[in-house]
């Protein structure tokens, strides 16, 4: 018969194990940027998520409406926003007036975060998928910061490592970007992620802008498909935070990237602007972005002004565009 004595090592063993876990867990937890190197280095993988991909549905929605280089335009979208006359609407209606962007509107594929979205989605655009996550509500509209608002974009994050894992690159925009020409010019062709900025210092590589993850283009690829996966990761590091925040905090370790062998770009505000800091030559703005805004109801009244003004533009003769002089009347309500 086996005695107690006969299982000392053992149960040394696990104790020890247990305890080693625990101090591995407790100094990640406590690390800077840096941290996310230490969960690569002790192989901690990305976590399993509840939410349902249907990687077959999803494959075919892409390949329907993806460019010949397999680039799609991605957006989201909720109930609130999904409602007659709001924001889904002023999306649409952008791509309508803009400058040979209603072409693009093949290439956009709208994930609906609800059921009412999705179906409301399909009355509107060919290219619709639902992306359904277990026990959660995203219908209503959540606001900046809250926990409902923190786990939507952190699921986001997460279908986005999908998409690049079915090998297509994407142009992922927020719902609340208005656009206006197309944008695929202004990406360099040597850079896999390049971000938009809610204030831009004119450095492109300089990584004190400050990133705005509603506008993003991402190339499919090793690095960037391990990036997502770390970046997703990292919500563990820095609980509270947004995705955004957590990238800002990240790209202070000046190597971080160069770990992923991955360059960071950021986007000239002059091209893609926001209410944070406006594009300022309508002769060159490509989008605009309802940032620095919190509320619906704000964003919906300084985006119709900012379709008015786009108009008015658009209406001029050539030559009096030409000529500049011509600004937005907004932001109004989103004022910060």
């Amino acid at each position: 018969m086996m005695k107690l004595n006969d299982f000392k090592p053992l149960i040394c063993f696990l104790l020890g194990a247990f305890a080693a876990a625990a101090c591995i867990l407790s100094y990640l937890s406590m690390q800077q940027p840096g941290g996310i190197e230490g969960l690569r280095v002790w192989g901690f993988g990305a976590e399993v998520t509840e939410q349902t991909v249907d990687y077959e549905g999803l494959g075919r929605v892409l390949k329907d409406a993806a460019m010949n280089d397999s680039t799609v335009i991605l957006t989201t979208l909720n109930e609130a926003w999904a409602e007659p006359n709001s924001i889904l609407d002023l999306f649409l209606e952008s791509f309508h007036i803009g400058e040979q962007t209603e072409q693009l509107l093949k290439n956009l594929v709208i994930v609906a975060m609800d059921p009412k979205a999705f179906d409301r989605c399909r009355t509107k655009h060919p290219h619709c998928y639902y992306l359904n996550i277990k026990g959660m509500n995203f219908a209503a509209e959540k606001r900046f910061m809250t926990r409902d608002y923190l786990e939507m974009m952190w699921r986001r994050l997460d279908f986005l490592r999908t998409v690049l894992e079915l090998r297509h690159n994407f142009l992922f925009t927020d719902m609340d970007i208005m656009w206006f020409r197309s944008p695929f010019q202004h990406f360099s062709g040597n850079s896999n992620f390049m971000i938009a900025s809610d204030s831009f210092n004119g450095n492109s590589s300089d990584l004190h802008n400050y990133p705005n993850n509603g506008f993003v283009y991402v190339k499919s690829c090793e690095q960037t498909i391990e990036f997502y996966k770390y970046w997703y990761l990292a919500r563990k590091l820095y609980p509270g935070d947004h995705e955004q925040t957590v990238l800002n905090k990240m790209k202070k370790d000046s190597n971080f990237f160069t770990k992923f062998q991955l360059e960071i770009k950021f986007l000239d505000t002059a091209y893609f602007g926001g209410f944070c800091q406006p594009s300022k030559n309508l002769n060159k703005v490509c989008t605009m972005h309802a940032n620095c805004c919190v509320g619906m109801a704000n964003k919906l009244y300084d985006l119709r002004i900012l379709l008015e003004d786009w108009k008015n533009y658009t209406a001029q003769p050539a030559e009096e565009k030409e000529q500049g002089g011509f600004t937005w009347r907004v932001p109004i309500k989103c004022k910060h």
